[in-house]
């Protein structure tokens, strides 16, 4: 689902029952709400995939209070840039001064004028959303419209993180357009351009689920990466993938492996451990696709590390 089409998604962290319902009745029209009525509970939530676009943050509670949880936010690489609201019966200009020096965007002090409540909170989602949709397009290939080698690397970092949280297997797809330059040089770069473009949707094409990604790695070489995924799920798409590029049957009669576009395809797979580093995946990854290369192109050679 596109941005633009979800309602956004607000988090009210609140201990008091009647807060959360008065919140709720006045937001639950506009908005998908999730409750935490505690401090602990809230960043549990965060850890989770379906961040909010917001969140609405009592000060005093028992336990945690409002201002060790927005510590705990911005601290968080996945976390920090979602605006936090505080909402609080504290009027003192210092405690309002505090938390907005800690990264809080704004106060609604308790008891709650609904309408305040609503424009506040609709004045910052949709601050929320204009920020999201720059970062987006900062993170698109402009010419393929996939994501670029910036946004691969911070997904990667993720994923590896998560992978090693639990346990789980690793693996990177490292692609190359067959003779590219030859196209390019007998095609013309107005044509090579729609090459790639062709080629990078197609790709994109093959994933099935919100973890995979595809990238642009940079000139006629992308890369994939499928967290959650051993060596014969990688294999799979890897293959998939490759004959999803042969099937489009671009006409390249410059090839030397094929009368249509095609690439070749190096794989690789590793369980992530401590102490190892997450850039030799990838250089593995790179390595088997020159042996791809080397053994005629248009085919996929993979490895599993360790």
């Amino acid at each position: 689902m596109y941005e633009a089409e979800r309602r956004s998604r607000l988090l009210v962290v609140d201990d008091s029952a009647l807060n959360i319902s008065v919140l709720g009745e006045a937001l639950v029209g506009d908005y998908d709400l999730t409750v935490a009525k505690s401090g602990e509970e809230a960043l549990e939530i965060l850890g989770g995939d379906n961040l909010p676009d917001l969140i609405l943050l009592d000060i005093i509670m028992p336990g945690m209070d409002g201002f060790d949880v927005l510590r705990h936010i911005k601290e968080d690489d996945a976390t920090k840039d979602i605006p936090v609201i505080f909402i609080t019966a504290m009027t003192g200009e210092d405690d309002e001064a505090h938390g907005l020096a800690m990264g809080a965007v704004d106060y609604i002090t308790k008891p709650f004028s609904i309408p305040i409540v609503k424009a506040r909170v609709r004045t910052h989602v949709q601050l929320k959303r204009k920020s999201d949709m720059l970062q987006r397009l900062s993170d698109m290939d402009a010419l393929t419209g996939i994501p670029n080698r910036r946004r691969f690397d911070e997904w990667y970092d993720k994923e590896w993180r998560r992978a090693m949280r639990e346990g789980a297997a690793v693996s990177v797809i490292m692609m190359d357009i067959d003779y590219f330059k030859k196209y390019n040089d007998n095609y013309g770069h107005g044509e090579g351009d729609i090459c790639l473009r062709t080629v990078a949707q197609a790709l994109r094409g093959c994933l099935n689920r919100s973890t995979d990604m595809v990238a642009r790695y940079g000139g006629e070489e992308f890369i994939a990466m499928l967290p959650a995924t051993e060596g014969p799920g990688a294999a799979v798409m890897a293959e998939t993938m490759r004959k999803a590029v042969l099937g489009l049957q671009l006409p390249h009669e410059f090839s030397e492996c094929s009368e249509y576009v095609t690439i070749s395809v190096g794989v690789a797979t590793v369980m992530p451990a401590m102490g190892m580093s997450r850039d030799e995946l990838v250089r593995t990854a790179d390595e088997m696709l020159y042996k791809a290369k080397e053994a005629g192109r248009n085919r996929v050679e993979r490895t599993i590390l360790g």
